[in-house]
């Protein structure tokens, strides 16, 4: 790609662009790439359909499996500047399982119907698949080159635990990387509407760690009609009702105190949650519905989700089994580890079944500075705050390689969609407008950094 300064203010987006980004969408969706975990999943036909359209764009895409059938794809576009450091942007090709009993339509149908795309995936996270298909291919047309080198995966796996994904990628195809510094990919600058006329564009920058875990007690075997004071059973079970009822302290990570004094700021309050004394409640409460934001990130957590046990209804197991989905804070490690250690107490042990690191961006540099201009230039109204994931995403991984992750998948929503509840959600769906603003935001942002 040759021609067009990168930097250029001109918007390179043309009207194939906008089509093309619908058109991605629908038909990503309808290649259904449902992860049911343990490996029941098969995203090739999906990166096949990417790495087409990536090759007619002039590029070099490689396919790469460490299962067959689970397949990522990585393409390198060659920037202009070659001293300036790479940027890695990156989605996920699978997406979770969908019951069509209980949508509207099909949710693999990727049916377009009153200006809306309907289906699995098309806000988790195909639409933002979509939308680097379609800037990239605007760029081959155009003849633009972006300032660095942009680094573009799309995964498997991401939806599971990432081994035949973005894991798989960085432990084993780090080269493909070199020279990334930062990385963008899901979930941030979507519009969050907390009043009227009031849009907030929240953008990622940091995710809490994920820390899955498996708890076992044993016990002594035998008869249920016996006493049993070594009951693996009662010993779980006590162990599982310490954790589900254990009030985590409040622990503000400097992502999270930003977004709390942005978001008070878009009210007309000056605040700075770092002041010894700060009442946190609050100013949540005078934050109304953009409170959403931080509540689910003040804190470690750790909720249990499965058990295990037993084989007959008369007969007491030595073992019982239970799993606990943990989320961990930037820093909040060594707390989580010494309060799960107290709350198991000396019958149960636990371990990590999963683990992976929390995260944490700059909010007071270059690239987010130019993250916020490019949403703002196209809504001028929006406020763009930094914000902290209650979750996780690929950024994890692709940290081992010193990435540091954005969480930017721009969408402008109206009034009344709500984005978080349509995340794995029924009747999943991207307004077509959404994606036109998404194409555009992302194009200048990309151009720009």
């Amino acid at each position: 790609m040759n021609g067009l300064d990168a930097t250029s203010r001109a918007e390179v987006v043309d009207p194939a662009a906008l089509d093309e980004v619908v058109e991605f969408t629908s038909a990503l969706i309808r290649i259904d790439t449902s992860n049911r975990g343990g490996g029941d999943c098969r995203e090739r036909p999906a990166a096949e359909y990417v790495a087409e359209r990536l090759a007619a764009a002039g590029l070099e895409p490689v396919l790469l499996e460490r299962t067959p059938g689970r397949t990522n794809v990585v393409a390198r576009i060659e920037g202009a500047d070659p001293s300036a450091d790479a940027l890695l942007v990156h989605g996920h090709l699978d997406v979770v399982p969908a019951e069509p009993a209980d949508w509207s339509v099909d949710p693999f149908s990727g049916e377009i119907r009153d200006g809306v795309v309907w289906g699995r995936g098309a806000v988790d996270m195909k639409n933002m698949d979509a939308m680097v298909l379609a800037v990239v291919r605007a760029w081959a047309r155009a003849g633009v080159r972006p300032r660095r080198d942009i680094v573009l995966a799309f995964t498997a796996d991401e939806e599971d635990s990432a081994i035949d994904g973005s894991g798989f990628l960085a432990d084993h195809h780090p080269h493909l990387f070199e020279g990334c510094t930062e990385g963008l990919s899901e979930s941030g600058a979507f519009t969050l509407h907390t009043g009227p006329g009031r849009a907030l564009y929240p953008i990622a920058a940091g995710e809490r760690g994920t820390g899955w875990l498996k708890l076992t007690a044993h016990g002594t075997a035998g008869h249920g009609s016996k006493p049993n004071r070594a009951n693996a059973v009662s010993r779980l079970a006590g162990a599982v009702a310490r954790i589900g009822a254990h009030e985590w302290p409040v622990r503000l990570t400097d992502t999270v105190a930003a977004c709390i004094t942005e978001l008070a700021a878009v009210q007309g309050l000056s605040v700075d949650p770092r002041v010894p004394g700060f009442d946190l409640d609050t100013v949540l409460d005078k934050l109304g519905p953009a409170a959403a934001l931080v509540e689910a990130t003040l804190r470690n957590s750790a909720n249990p989700t499965m058990l295990s046990a037993g084989y007959k209804l008369n007969v007491v197991p030595g073992h019982a089994t239970a799993y606990v989905d943990g989320r961990i804070l930037p820093g909040g490690e060594a707390e989580f580890i010494a309060t799960l250690d107290e709350l198991t107490g000396p019958d149960v042990t636990w371990e990590f079944h999963h683990r992976e690191v929390p995260l944490e961006a700059p909010v007071d540099g270059r690239t987010y500075a130019i993250l916020r201009e490019c949403v703002q230039h196209f809504d001028p109204d929006g406020h763009v705050v930094p914000f902290c994931m209650a979750g996780g995403t690929d950024a994890k991984q692709f940290s081992r390689l010193g990435i540091t992750g954005y969480g930017y998948s721009p969408l402008k929503l109206p009034p009344g969609f709500d984005y978080w509840a349509l995340f794995h959600g029924v009747d999943e769906r991207v307004p077509v407008e959404a994606l036109h603003f998404g194409v555009r935001v992302l194009d200048r942002a990309l151009r720009t950094l």
